[in-house]
């Protein structure tokens, strides 16, 4: 990696984890402030939920061809200034229009910005050293986001709306530092990277990556990874941990602090492992950690034993989710860049980040109702999804080149070449 890009890559991270930071002061008390701070009710917490989230859904479409005809700093600039005045708003939305709006406006914009950021990254790393970009992403942004949720939690007072105006100030505040910093990161020019600026001649376009068989198995299994993991953090688990365990609610957070600090703690010493092996292989082992911790929530509710040991049980699970997203990070972002052509990257990146929104639509809606209910056909629908990723995976092994499925491939030099090479040029001169 020359300095120019070595440069522009600490930049972009600096921005990524400050906006994380940003997102962490709100984003756990978004829904006590609409419901009970400004006295909308839980209807219109709801509503907002769903607006924010549904507003990815509606723009995400879009921004990767922006992204592929533009680039990703003008999309970022623009994405970044929308989430600081959605933030703003919602810190001062004292009726239903406006909290719905500002609700609106921020999760368009944060959700642009995803791809937008990963487009960034794939301009400014090589593949050789591309996992190692994507997962030092993965660990600040989830460190910011621990972090401004902890600060966030000692600011917050439920009696005093001006303290949550704060909160959301200070994120406005970070996303527009996101965007000062991007404008200041000089995209390095060299000649590997033209061929994915702007302009390339390649054809394009949803049909191009409807028709990329590998690129479609990915979704698939996309899909599948987020709807039996993080679908289910804020849903489908907690209902079952809190109505077929008996854990208390209080507990729900010390098992995403474990969650949290796994990632934190494992992130680079699992990097190691993954640099050196298949991705796909990596990515079948996260499905059987994650039967593993599917089994761990079965004993939790279902085992009948002590209320210490369950709510171990528990805890672990969110553990276990830690370390199969730690092994993930560095292995399907990147392979999405490295699959998409050089014309095409924030549209592929656009459309997994869009398959991903869906799945975090639709896992709470059906996780739900099963966790609080359908306590032990839960646990079997989610142990059978985890299993699912195991054999996806493998399939999509079938369709990769072997460069694509392990890139530290790519950088072994070629021996015949080393031993050749010598002789042509004696032969030249």
């Amino acid at each position: 990696m020359t300095k120019a890009m070595g440069a522009a890559m600490r930049r972009i991270q600096a921005g990524s984890a400050l906006s994380a930071f940003g997102l962490g002061f709100t984003v756990p008390y978004l829904y006590v402030y609409v419901a009970q701070v400004r006295e909308l009710g839980a209807t219109t917490a709801g509503a907002v939920l769903a607006v924010f989230a549904m507003a990815a859904l509606v723009v995400l479409p879009f921004s990767g061809r922006a992204i592929d005809r533009r680039g990703p700093v003008p999309v970022l600039l623009v994405a970044a200034l929308l989430a600081s005045a959605g933030a703003l708003g919602l810190g001062f939305a004292s009726s239903v229009p406006a909290a719905v709006a500002s609700a609106a406006v921020l999760g368009a914009g944060t959700a642009v910005m995803q791809p937008a950021l990963a487009t960034m990254i794939v301009w400014c790393s090589p593949p050789a050293t591309r996992t190692r970009s994507f997962a030092t992403q993965f660990f600040l942004q989830n460190l910011g986001l621990g972090v401004g949720g902890l600060i966030g939690g000692q600011l917050v007072d439920e009696s005093r709306p001006d303290s949550f105006v704060l909160l959301f100030s200070i994120e406005a505040v970070m996303f527009l530092v996101l965007a000062a910093i991007v404008l200041t990161a000089r995209m390095p020019g060299s000649p590997a990277l033209q061929a994915a600026r702007p302009g390339s001649s390649q054809p394009g376009g949803v049909r191009a990556l409807l028709g990329h068989k590998a690129m479609v198995q990915l979704c698939v299994l996309g899909f599948v990874l987020f709807f039996a993991c993080y679908g289910q953090f804020e849903s489908g688990l907690a209902a079952y941990g809190t109505e077929a365990a008996g854990i208390e609610p209080s507990t729900l957070g010390i098992a995403l602090a474990a969650n949290t600090a796994v990632i934190v703690a494992a992130q680079f010493v699992v990097l190691k492992f993954v640099e050196r092996r298949k991705r796909t292989r990596v990515i079948a082992a996260v499905g059987l950690i994650w039967t593993v911790a599917w089994l761990f929530a079965g004993y939790a509710g279902l085992g009948h034993g002590s209320q210490a040991m369950a709510t171990a049980a528990f805890v672990s699970t969110y553990a276990l989710f830690g370390l199969g997203e730690a092994m993930l990070a560095p292995t399907v972002a990147p392979l999405v860049a490295d699959l998409a052509p050089e014309s095409m990257v924030g549209t592929y990146n656009s459309a997994f980040a869009l398959v991903k929104q869906l799945a975090l639509a639709v896992g709470p809606a059906i996780g739900g109702p099963m966790g609080a209910t359908l306590h032990g056909p839960y646990i079997v629908t989610f142990v059978l999804f985890s299993l699912g990723i195991v054999y996806l995976a493998v399939r999509l092994g079938k369709q990769l080149t072997p460069v694509q499925n392990q890139p530290s491939l790519a950088a072994k030099p070629s021996k015949i070449v080393a031993r050749h090479e010598p002789q042509r040029e004696t032969a030249t001169a």
